[in-house]
């Protein structure tokens, strides 16, 4: 990720002889571009609850979610971090690691942690971040100052194998997100990855998928041997392509 170099001019009442004003250069080297799709995911090394992790070399070649919070001990982020580590095999089936983020520091995650275990009656296995300097945060703009000034607000990054980001979610920090959209996101990125169609509204897993519009006709039916089914030429089904 490359920091993004901003200059701005200032000009400033002066007394030297023959000058009204002087002018200031200012620059700021910690502004951030903002995180677009398909922009390689940032890189770093950070403390968590399962040790100190380099992101890159905790994704290999997985697929990733990286997810903020607003705080430890707080209601609606217990219950998603619990929701999470309950879905823990159905991410582990797509190959999929889960990383979570907050500001607060590792004493607190840990006592926080087991706190999650005991109400949710769950195992949080995945890591959560330590970013008490804000790094990461500021790294993917997790922190929203007009939301809240100084914590994450609820930011969510699928990350493909590519490191590449495949999609953004950011919720405010009063709702819980829903991690069932999240593996059906998931099984619609890794679907439409492998097999180059697209999935209609509401797609689940084993639906009827759509056929891209620029492939003729006779190219389509070569490429899908299930069947196709025509609406008009630009909207066209198709059974859904094995994953594995």
């Amino acid at each position: 990720m490359k920091i993004q170099r901003f200059y701005k001019f200032k000009l400033i009442p002066t007394n030297f002889v023959g000058y009204s004003y002087i002018c200031i250069i200012i620059y700021n080297k910690n502004l951030i571009m903002s995180l677009q799709l398909g922009d390689t995911a940032p890189d770093f090394t950070a403390e968590t609850t399962e040790g100190k992790i380099n992101f890159y070399e905790f994704l290999g070649d997985h697929w990733g979610v990286i997810f903020s919070h607003p705080a430890d001990y707080t209601p609606v982020c217990t219950t998603e971090l619990g929701r999470t580590a309950a879905l823990q095999k159905e991410f582990d089936k797509r190959g999929v690691k889960i990383i979570a983020v907050s500001v607060d520091p590792l004493d607190k995650h840990i006592g926080w942690k087991n706190d999650i275990n005991t109400t949710q009656n769950v195992n949080v296995e995945f890591p959560i971040i330590a970013d008490e300097e804000r790094i990461v945060s500021n790294l993917y703009g997790m922190i929203h100052p007009k939301a809240l000034a100084t914590a994450t607000v609820r930011s969510l990054f699928i990350i493909g194998p590519d490191k590449k980001i495949k999609l953004m979610l950011t919720y405010p920090a009063s709702t819980g997100r829903n991690f069932t959209e999240v593996l059906r996101v998931i099984d619609s990125l890794q679907l439409t990855a492998k097999h180059s169609v697209s999935t209609p509204v509401d797609w689940t897993y084993e639906e009827d998928v759509i056929i891209p519009a620029a492939l003729s006709l006779e190219e389509a039916n070569k490429k899908f041997p299930k069947g196709i089914k025509v609406v008009n030429s630009y909207l066209r089904y198709t059974p859904q392509p094995e994953l594995s």
